[in-house]
This record gives C-alpha cells, sequence and structure tokens, in this order.
C-alpha cells in the first residue's frame, strides 16, 4: 500500500470513528458509496456533506416522528389527506383546519375548541391536526375526556394526583376528546370538574390544548354542575383561543356510512 493510500485508509477510519462517537449510524459501505459518487461527480464540499448526512438525518427525523406519535397516544392514526373534504364542504373550512396543522397555535400558546354534534368528523380532524403537530416537531398528548377524570380521580385516591398532572401539563398540546359524552363518569366523580379545572389552570399560558365537544359553552354549567367552576374554565379556554363551530345542518359520516351499509346489504338480499 502507498503512503497516499494508507494516509487515506486512515483517515477514513478516523472518520467512522467521529461519526460512531457521535452516534451516527453510518456503515462503512454508505461512506464509500458516496466518496466514489463525490470523485465520480466532481461534488462541492456541501454536496458531499449533504450526501453523507442527509439520509442519517432523514432517518433520525423519522424515528423521532415516531415517538411523538406513539407517545401522543391517539386513538387512531388519522390524517387531513384521509379526510372526506367534499362531505361537509359548506360546514368545514379546509384552509382554517390546514393552519392549524402548521401548529402556528401550538407557537402562539394558543388553545382550540371544536364544538359540533355527533358525527361530523371533530375527533378525525383534531387526531389528524395533533399527527401534522408531531412532524413538527412537539409533543402531542391525546385523551378523552372521560379517560383524563378516570385517570386523575384514581390518582386523587392514591395521592398520586401531582405525578398524573405532569402527564397532562407537560406536552406543549394537549387533546382532550369527547368532552360530553361522559355524563356517567362525571355523576360517579363528583370532583370531575374541579380535577379538570385543575388541568385546564396549570395549563393556561403555557401549553395549548385542542378541545371536542358536542355540548355549546352555554349549556356547559348544567352538564358540569357548577356554574361558577363552569365560566372560570371557560374564561381559561376561550383566553387566545381560535373556536369552530360546526353547524349542526352538518351531516353525519358516521350515519351516512351506516346508510350505505344498509342499502347495500338490501341491494345484495
Amino acid at each position: 500500500m502507498t503512503r497516499t493510500a494508507k494516509r487515506t485508509e486512515d483517515l477514513r477510519g478516523r472518520v467512522l470513528g467521529h461519526f460512531q462517537n457521535l452516534r451516527v449510524p453510518l456503515r462503512p459501505e454508505d461512506l464509500d458509496g458516496v466518496l466514489a459518487k463525490a470523485e465520480r461527480e466532481g461534488l462541492s464540499h456541501l454536496a458531499f456533506l449533504d450526501e453523507l448526512l442527509g439520509e442519517q438525518a432523514d432517518l433520525r427525523r423519522e424515528r423521532s416522528i415516531e415517538r411523538r406519535i406513539r407517545a401522543a397516544r391517539f386513538s387512531e392514526q388519522k390524517t387531513l389527506e384521509g379526510f372526506d373534504w367534499e362531505f361537509n364542504r359548506q360546514a368545514i373550512d379546509r384552509v382554517q383546519i390546514e393552519e392549524l396543522a402548521t401548529a402556528a397555535f401550538i407557537r402562539r400558546k394558543d388553545n382550540l375548541l371544536i364544538v359540533g354534534q355527533s358525527g361530523v368528523g371533530k375527533s378525525h380532524l383534531v387526531q389528524a391536526i395533533g399527527m401534522r403537530n408531531c412532524s413538527a416537531g412537539y409533543s402531542v398528548r391525546y385523551t378523552t375526556s372521560a379517560e383524563l377524570i378516570e385517570t386523575l380521580t384514581s390518582a386523587l385516591a392514591d395521592k398520586g394526583l401531582p405525578k398524573k398532572l405532569r402527564q397532562y401539563t407537560r406536552p406543549e398540546l394537549l387533546i382532550v376528546d369527547e368532552f360530553g359524552f361522559d355524563r356517567i363518569e362525571r355523576m360517579e366523580s363528583p370532583q370531575s370538574a374541579s380535577l379538570f379545572y385543575k388541568v385546564v389552570d396549570q395549563r393556561h399560558g403555557k401549553g395549548s390544548i385542542a378541545l371536542v365537544t358536542n355540548i355549546n359553552f352555554d349549556a356547559w354549567g348544567q352538564y358540569l354542575g357548577d356554574a361558577p367552576l363552569s365560566m372560570a374554565l371557560l374564561d381559561r379556554l376561550v383566553h387566545h383561543a381560535t373556536i369552530i363551530k360546526i353547524p349542526d345542518k352538518a351531516k353525519s359520516y358516521r350515519a351516512a356510512a351506516a346508510k350505505r351499509r344498509n342499502t347495500s346489504r338490501q341491494a345484495r338480499s
């Protein structure tokens, strides 16, 4: 081996060692491939580095996104691309939803409230927004209102409430789905309204909440059974919030799907 070849081989070993120390999983054959391409195509230094590091950076970015999506605990991994925008085109503003998916409201630490009847796609939209925000690098936690109350009520009994509260106050975006679907849970947990208030109050001005409900704001006092607390809760939620009210005339996706299934069964019979 010539002196030049030995120097090149030593330098190659050092470079691979650098990547190993930096915990970048670069295989020797990948380095050799990029070196050969750089020599063959006369790549500039910057182009060489982009070829060498780009794929590794993309892989690391994808793994980070996957970790954030797992940590979010979505009930379903919905996407905006998979949403049927034409079905309720007059009732749902796609431009507004796409803007929320940019995470601008999270950067401002604003809230998002989506109000509408069952079956109009609220849960799909809020989880799709959460998925996009995970991809944008933000920490997200999804829960239903019933799950939130059940978890906190159990923690209160076990004297572990502060620790459980941190699980809901730490993420940059907390999604609370199905607020208004859990009357039975609230009847069994008299302190549920105050527990939910603790979460909202501790996040106020520090992180965003996206809340999905089928209850209009003027009915919250009756639903929660505590009018003053309801006012305080709403005051914190609507402060610096984007409010999306899906009209009652909006069609139900689930009802339409059920109708199609019945029609299909009748046609086969």
